[in-house]
């Protein structure tokens, strides 16, 4: 791709694109959050109830995001580096557009079935682990009202074991090129954005197709849920199968807005 007379390789878009796009969507969040008829959670609420100020989010998420575009510009090196196939350029020449979409689609759906397993397991076991909870997880948890642009605010070491490697095992496991890694990583950092935004806004495609979404992980940051809901970002077949999903219901409140509250609890809770 040739921008300006410069040539920008795919592996450097795949690498920042997605950090532009998470203050983008996050800053049409921001927007949104204004209006109280949309919100999980009360402005006032998320003021009050949150343990950590808005600039030390800001900060940990570009932390977090400078140690991903360190690790990501070496993956990608890496992965080019020991290439043994033609390239993605010749392939798509000899491929009609049909056997692309499909081959796009399969790569999709294994990256996202790789990084929801790899997740789903790190996740619960920092929740079960009272040592991992307490000095690493337990940053992520001071958002117990989530926002938009707090979806990365977690640990350093967090950010490498749940996002960075889990990222990196979906883009060597599902076989995608640099150039579908720009696509799939935008649209798996819109994923996160969306889980943590904590509004739910009618016609939402992320609330209609994912039964993961907003409401969903909300239920997970509250006191009541932290057993439950571990599965991020895309499915909740993990916490169907092993037991870890806890139903809710979605209610309105009356001064606007929505509330999710669990429709059962287990009996140690």
């Amino acid at each position: 791709m040739m921008m300006m007379g410069f040539a920008i390789s795919d592996e450097f878009l795949g690498t920042f694109v997605p950090i532009m796009v998470y203050w983008v969507y996050s800053g049409m969040y921001i927007y949104l959050g204004s209006m109280e008829r949309y919100r999980l959670h009360s402005k006032v609420d998320e003021d009050e109830k949150n343990l950590v100020t808005k600039s030390a989010v800001v900060k940990g998420v570009l932390l977090q995001q400078t140690l991903q575009a360190i690790i990501s510009v070496i993956l990608f090196k890496w992965k080019k580096l020991f290439e043994i196939t033609g390239s993605d350029d010749a392939d798509a020449a000899s491929t009609t557009q049909h056997f692309s979409l499909l081959l796009l689609a399969r790569q999709f759906i294994i990256a996202m079935l790789v990084i929801d397993t790899w997740q789903y397991f790190i996740h619960r076991y920092m929740h079960l682990n009272k040592f991992l909870y307490k000095h690493i997880h337990s940053q992520h948890h001071r958002l117990i009202v989530p926002y938009s642009y707090g979806a990365l605010y977690n640990h350093p070491l967090e950010g490498l074991l749940l996002d960075t490697i889990g990222g990196a095992l979906s883009f060597l496991f599902s076989g995608m090129s640099p150039r579908t890694a720009i696509f799939f990583f935008s649209f798996a950092t819109i994923k996160t954005v969306d889980d943590h935004c904590g509004l739910w806004l009618p016609g939402n495609p992320f609330h209609v197709f994912f039964s993961n979404n907003s409401a969903y992980h909300d239920v997970h940051h509250q006191l009541y849920g932290s057993k439950y809901n571990f599965s991020q970002p895309f499915f909740v077949m993990w916490d169907r199968i092993l037991g870890t999903y806890l139903p809710y219901s979605l209610e309105k409140r009356a001064s606007g807005g929505f509330e999710t509250r669990p429709i059962k609890v287990s009996k140690d809770e």
